[in-house]
Parts: structure tokens; C-alpha cells; sequence
């Protein structure tokens, strides 16, 4: 995977693949592995008006120190910090560079004396390039392919983009926050047009989140890029897409829904023959009745869709059409944006999606090594409906799984690449063609296969491949909750301030559709989060079963019988949950402080936590007529707590999930 770093300074400035290696290099089959990196300098033509960045990324575990080196030799940007594994990643930057000839270098740690150093050339204009030209009437134009280099290069820009100490807690109220943060963003103005710089307001949820990440990473590298129009899923049938629109063709953006949701729109009233259209002249007639009721008239032909002429267009128009069932459609599937992938370290990296089969989509950015003792772990960001945007981890509470027909395929997938046969069109690759792509070479059915136990056992031997503490794998579970719990604070609290604005009453909607709709209650409720909350509940209290039943997992201290194990965990277990707090913000805005074993211990009312019609200290479960509820100035109206009290509330309570029939 060997990528030049070469840039021309002419107003036409293109990214060149191709190989640059020294003779001592290509000759020594030490460092020819070495070398099989890529090197990416940002902007794309870079000159001396504007900051230099450089990444280097490899597959290979390989450790240095990234230097730039400037025209006149000296050292101005050094980077000994290696990211990621795999990929693994070095970043450097200098604010001002002179124009002439640059090299990053990385000095091998490990040095022999046939490869001590791998060095790129980048070549510095001293005046700003003319952007890089498109065809006329388009803002994209592919120039590039999607291969081993360029999924490597979109994973490392996906951890740079969300980097921070795994114990850090990281949020951001919406995308655009984390995009234009440049310390973040590699590809900031990479093209060169300020094209980072216009607002687009785009408040993407969790399916959007995930499309817009790949298709911004498209657009700025010249990739090709594709979304599918898909069903979600009813009558027991997994979700399907029936069409799917290139970046080609930006003007096919709003499709007509797909035959199922069609149908389920339909109502007996579309068969009832429209009322008379009153004429002027019938409003003076003596009789009426008299008045003739105009012929009918075909329906206006629909506008031709207008065709995007920025990116934050064409994202609009992206996000008008992709939801969670594109991600959710059964893994044998072909007909889609994504592949199911093998659970290895390897196809587990930066990018890769989970499809939650409840509906909810989140992507991978990290993995944190297994260290003495201390349970590995993948941290992945997702996008939730108010536009918030939070990094977790895995685990059982944040990542469901189960296998029903009706939701399709859940577990981990990737992207499907997008390739162009020679002088055709734009295509995606089929499952066949992903296993036999040397690239690639990660498609995989074996999470169908699996049972939930299963799929999380495969996922413990994943992140933590050596025996785990049973200790310190149940602190770092309930680290987890709670996460997942202070990621909650802020979701009622955002349900507070909306309240504080806009006091009038959010209509719930019937049935599962409280779990998926549109508008204030898709943006404001927490039926999914409590959901999940519950489960992860759940986990947390089963933890030491857990331990006896899998129990060759741990490593045992000597001497100890493995009940005696769950017993010095049950009591770790009660000391945890009564030292970790969270605050929340009553609705008289005084502070209230709950301890974790004080949520747990509330499990059974949180089954009724989640309208945003509650004041904030019912949607904590704080008791009536006590303390914590003196503050509580409102509450849901009784037919939407009558709707709670129904069948509604055994879904939670049998950790069930309904589906649409």
C-alpha cells in the first residue's frame, strides 16, 4: 500500500498513487515492508500561505518519529505520538511553511543499517493554487478509487477526527462542531475553496451521521460515493433497498418511497372522489346545486428535483432519503450500503459501523489495547436525534444484539466500496467480489450464525485476547453504565430546555412508533435510550454470573474457588454503584444528585421515564411525594400515561422491542 506524496504546484494540483522508493529501499526486504505507507499532506496543494499538515499511515505496527523537515534542512514539526493499530497513524504540522521542498521523514525506532529512515517528498508553492477545477454545472468529480489505500486513509482521518484519552468524555452538541475543528480535521478547506467555511446547519441523527462522515471523506479525496433508498422493515420482513443514486447523478435525490412504505401510507380515504371545486360563478346562483362539478383533471406533473450545486446540498438531500433499515438489511443481501465483516482486530477498525437492530447506528473509532489485566475496548461515536453528537464504548448496553427477521441484520459492517468498470458506470461490489479483493478480503456471514451469548463472547476474545481480571472487568461494566447514564443527563436536560421554550404539549405518537418517528418527540423522548438503559441495568447486575459461567475467561487469583470470586465481585459490585454520582437539573433548576445503585434501584419506574411531557424528576424516577419530586411542575397528559401504563410498558419490562406487523 504504497502511496506518493508528491504534489504538483500548477493550478491543477492532483494526489498521485504511486510508489516512490529509494533504490537502498526497494532493495532490502526489511524495509521494502517497512515503507508500504502512506503519506498524505493537507491542503491538497499545499503553499506557503496556508498551514501544512502531513499524515502517515501504515498497516504495518512499525515505530518512529515523524519529522518535517523544511527547505533549508531544519526540523520544524516533530511527531514521536503513533495513533491507532491498525491502522497506525503519525500527525505533524507547521503553521507557516516556506515554499520549496519538504520531507517527512519517519525515523524508524527499530533502525537497521539497511533502513534507519523512510522519507516522502511535498512540495510547497509560494503562491496559492487555483482550486482544483471540476466538469462544469458539478461540485464533485472522481478522481480517485476506493482500495486498501484510500480505506486506510479514511480510518485514520476517522480516529484523528474523534481522538482524546479513552477515559476523556467527549460530546459535542452537533457535527459541525467536530468538522470544523481544525485540530481534529485533517481535510479541513482541503480542497482550497473555504469550502468548511459555509454553514450548513445539518443536524444529522445516527443513520445521516454515519453517510455524512463517508460521503464528506469522499468529496474531499475525489472518491465515489452512493446511498440507497430502503424500506424499514414491516409485516416480519427484514428492511430492503430497492434503489441507489450516485454522487454522479446529484439531480436523483429525492426518490418516491420504497412499494412497502407505500402501501402502509395508503388510507381508505384516497379511494373517496374528491368534493366539488367551487366556481366563482356558483357563489351567485340562485340554486347551487345547479352548478356543474368541474371535470377532473390529471395532477400536475412533479418538478424536476433541483440539482445540488454545494455539498451541504447534496448532504441535505442525502439526509432526506437514508435511515437505520439501510444499515439493518440481512447480511446476505448484496443489494446494499453495507457488508457484514468478520469480528476480528483486523476488520474491526476506524469506520466500521454497528447496525443496532433496534434502530440505531453507531461507528467505531478507536480500539484500546488489552493491558495487565485491564479489559480492551472499542470507542465508537454516534449521532443522536438532537443533533448531539457523544463517543462510547462497547459493550453490552450500548451495542444490542438479536437475531428476529423483522429488524434484518445487526452487528458490525463496512461500507460497501464503490467501483467504476472501465468506460461504464458506477457500481458497488458484490459480497463475492469483497471476500476474493485482496484489499478487502473481510466479508463474513459468521455473525448471522450467532446467538446473542455468542456474539459477545466472540467480542470479549476481540478486545481482550489474554484472561481478564473478573475485578477489573466488572469496574470497567460498570464504568460503562455509567457512561451511558451521564449521556442520559443530557438528553433530559436538552428535553427540559425545550419545555422551558415551547411549553405546549409533544404529541406521542401509537405504538412502536415511539421508538422511531419524526419531530419533538423523535428529538426530545428517550424510549430507545431507556430501553437500552435497562438492558445495560441488566448486564451490570448479572456481571458476576457472568464470571462463574465463563469462568475460564478470568484469570483466577490462586487459591480462590470461583464462588468465592463472585462473591468478592457482588461486594465490589454494591461499593461501585453507591460511590459513582450523577447531577441532574430540576425543574426549578436546583441541582439533584442520584447515585448509580440509587438508577438501579429505580429500574422498574424508568419503564415509564421517557416522555418529554414529564417534568425532569419523573423522567429520573424520583418518588412521589418525596424531596427530589417537591420541584416537579409537570407532568404527561393521563391519556399518554394511560398509553405508558399499556402494553407499552411490558416491552420494557420484558426487554422486548416491538415491531411493526
Amino acid at each position: 500500500m504504497l502511496l506518493a506524496s508528491r504534489f504538483a504546484a500548477a493550478a491543477t494540483a492532483l494526489f498521485l498513487f504511486a510508489t516512490v522508493d529509494s533504490p537502498a529501499e526497494a532493495a532490502s526486504g526489511v524495509c521494502a515492508d517497512a515503507t508500504e505507507l502512506s503519506v498524505l499532506p493537507s491542503p491538497l496543494a499545499p503553499w506557503k500561505g496556508a498551514p501544512l499538515r502531513v499524515m502517515l499511515v501504515t498497516e504495518k505496527p512499525i515505530e518512529g518519529v515523524l519529522s518535517l523537515i523544511a527547505p533549508d534542512g531544519r526540523v520544524a514539526a516533530k511527531s514521536p505520538d503513533r495513533h491507532g493499530g491498525a491502522p497506525y497513524s503519525w500527525f505533524a504540522e507547521v503553521a507557516e511553511p516556506a515554499a520549496g521542498t519538504w520531507h517527512a521523514t519517519l525515523a524508524l525506532d527499530h533502525a537497521t543499517a539497511e533502513c534507519s529512515t523512510i522519507t516522502r517528498d511535498i512540495t510547497v508553492s509560494a503562491r496559492k493554487p487555483a482550486p482544483l477545477p471540476t466538469p462544469s454545472g458539478s461540485f464533485w468529480q472522481v478522481r480517485n478509487s476506493w482500495n486498501s489505500t484510500t480505506e486506510t486513509l479514511y480510518s485514520a482521518w476517522i480516529e484523528k477526527l474523534f481522538d482524546a484519552p479513552p477515559e476523556q468524555a467527549l460530546s459535542w452538541k452537533a457535527w459541525h462542531e467536530v468538522l470544523r475543528d481544525r485540530s481534529r480535521n485533517f481535510l479541513f478547506n482541503y480542497l482550497g475553496r473555504g469550502e468548511d467555511d459555509a454553514k450548513t446547519g445539518l443536524r444529522p441523527d445516527c443513520a445521516d451521521f454515519a453517510y455524512f462522515l463517508r460521503a464528506y471523506f469522499a468529496y474531499k479525496m475525489g472518491l465515489p460515493f452512493g446511498y440507497s433508498n430502503c424500506s424499514r422493515g414491516t409485516g416480519g420482513k427484514a428492511p430492503k433497498c430497492y434503489q441507489w443514486f450516485d454522487m454522479e447523478h446529484p439531480e436523483v435525490t429525492r426518490p418516491p418511497p420504497p412499494p412497502e412504505q407505500e402501501i402502509a401510507s395508503a388510507t381508505p380515504a384516497a379511494a373517496t372522489p374528491p368534493a366539488p371545486t367551487p366556481m366563482l360563478l356558483g357563489l351567485f346562483a340562485a340554486r347551487p346545486e345547479s352548478v356543474e362539478t368541474p371535470p377532473a383533471t390529471l395532477p400536475a406533473p412533479k418538478p424536476k428535483p433541483k440539482r445540488p450545486t454545494t455539498f451541504g446540498e447534496y448532504l441535505r438531500d442525502v439526509g432526506d432519503v437514508v435511515h437505520t433499515g439501510a444499515v439493518r438489511v440481512a447480511a446476505s443481501d448484496e443489494s446494499t450500503d453495507f457488508y457484514a465483516v468478520a469480528l476480528t482486530q483486523q476488520a474491526l477498525r476506524p469506520g466500521t459501523v454497528y447496525a443496532d437492530p433496534y434502530g440505531h447506528v453507531l461507528m467505531l473509532v478507536h480500539r484500546v489495547p488489552e493491558l495487565n489485566g485491564t479489559p480492551g475496548v472499542f470507542l465508537a461515536v454516534d449521532a443522536e436525534p438532537d443533533g448531539s453528537i457523544t463517543r462510547k464504548r462497547f459493550w453490552r448496553g450500548n451495542f444490542l444484539f438479536v437475531h428476529d427477521p423483522a429488524l434484518g441484520s445487526p452487528g458490525f459492517k463496512r461500507f460497501r466500496p464503490i467501483v467504476r468498470d472501465k468506460n461504464g458506470p458506477l457500481r458497488r461490489l458484490a459480497n463475492a467480489e469483497i471476500a476474493q479483493n485482496p484489499g478487502y478480503g473481510d466479508f463474513s456471514l459468521d455473525q448471522s450464525q450467532m446467538g446473542a451469548e455468542d456474539f459477545y463472547d466472540r467480542m470479549d476474545d476481540v478486545m481482550s485476547p489474554e484472561p481478564l481480571d473478573p475485578v477489573k472487568a466488572m469496574t470497567d461494566a460498570i464504568a460503562s453504565l455509567d457512561e451511558q447514564v451521564k449521556t442520559r443527563v443530557t438528553s433530559v436536560e436538552n428535553g427540559r430546555k425545550y419545555q422551558e421554550k415551547q411549553p405546549g404539549e409533544v404529541a406521542m405518537p401509537n405504538g412502536p412508533s415511539i421508538f422511531e418517528t419524526t419531530g419533538a418527540w423523535e428529538d426530545y423522548s428517550t424510549p430507545a435510550r431507556d430501553f437500552r438503559l435497562l438492558i445495560a441495568i441488566d448486564v451490570v447486575r448479572g456481571f458476576p454470573d457472568r464470571v462463574l459461567r465463563r469462568a475460564a475467561r478470568y484469570a483466577m487469583p490462586n487459591g480462590r474457588s470461583v464462588e468465592g470470586v463472585k462473591s468478592e465481585l457482588q461486594g465490589v459490585l454494591a461499593s461501585e454503584l453507591a460511590s459513582r454520582k450523577i447531577s441532574y437539573t430540576r425543574s426549578d433548576g436546583s441541582q439533584w444528585t442520584l447515585s448509580l445503585k440509587d438508577v438501579i434501584d429505580r429500574t422498574q419506574d424508568f419503564e415509564m421515564a421517557y416522555n418529554p411531557n414529564d417534568c425532569a424528576e419523573l423522567r429520573w424516577a424520583a418518588p412521589e411525594n418525596s424531596e427530589e419530586a417537591s420541584t416537579c411542575k409537570r407532568r404527561a397528559p393521563q391519556a399518554q400515561r394511560a398509553k405508558m401504563s399499556s402494553e407499552y410498558r411490558t416491552w420494557f419490562r420484558e426487554r422486548h422491542w416491538p415491531t411493526h406487523t
